[in-house]
């Protein structure tokens, strides 16, 4: 491999992310941290790359957070249940793998991260809707435009970028500030202030 194509590489996911908003990382951080504080459950889900990226969210939120100090961290990849997504799928739609999973689970005070590259996955759309439709606060993660997750999410937090594979890179940083800004204040901080 092309030690110049390394280097862009790296250089063009460095200044990427730093061209992503603090505010709106802040407010999705802050947002994580007080569900976790109040013993609300935290969802994740997304497609594909992204599914690997929401599961490795919640395994970082519930272990890497574990604390004697504050709460311990309530965490779902929804992406994890094979069995229930593939369920799902063949007997209603692929559309309705993570919103059928969210109905009797997610409850008033919960926050449902949601990735998408596009920003248009059907499926992440629709548990969206649900998830604001049942008063969970929902955080989305997209790239190039936002798509119609910009629309319905919340908060939405959009990676400016149409190179797939840096929007992912993206996404992995952010999950990990997030897990991260949430150890660090319930370690030693003790909880949100």
């Amino acid at each position: 491999m092309n030690k110049q194509f390394i280097e862009n590489y790296l250089h063009d996911v460095s200044k990427l992310v730093r061209r992503i908003p603090i505010q709106a990382i802040d407010m999705a951080a802050r947002s994580i941290l007080s569900c976790a504080v109040r013993g609300n459950t935290i969802f994740a889900i997304g497609n594909g790359g992204s599914a690997s990226t929401a599961s490795h969210f919640a395994c970082d939120l519930g272990k890497g957070t574990r604390s004697t100090q504050g709460p311990l961290v309530k965490a779902i990849a929804l992406t994890d249940n094979i069995p229930v997504i593939t369920a799902w799928a063949n007997d209603t739609s692929y559309q309705n793998i993570f919103s059928e999973q969210l109905k009797p689970l997610a409850s008033k005070g919960d926050v449902l991260l949601a990735i998408s590259g596009s920003g248009n996955s059907p499926n992440i759309i629709n548990a969206v809707e649900y998830a604001n439709s049942a008063g969970v606060l929902t955080l989305g993660l997209a790239g190039f435009s936002g798509g119609r997750l910009k629309e319905c999410a919340n908060i939405c937090i959009i990676v400016p970028s149409d190179n797939m594979q840096q929007i992912e890179d993206a996404h992995s940083v952010l999950c990990h500030l997030f897990a991260s800004y949430v150890r660090e204040a319930l370690q030693y901080e003790g909880g949100v202030s």
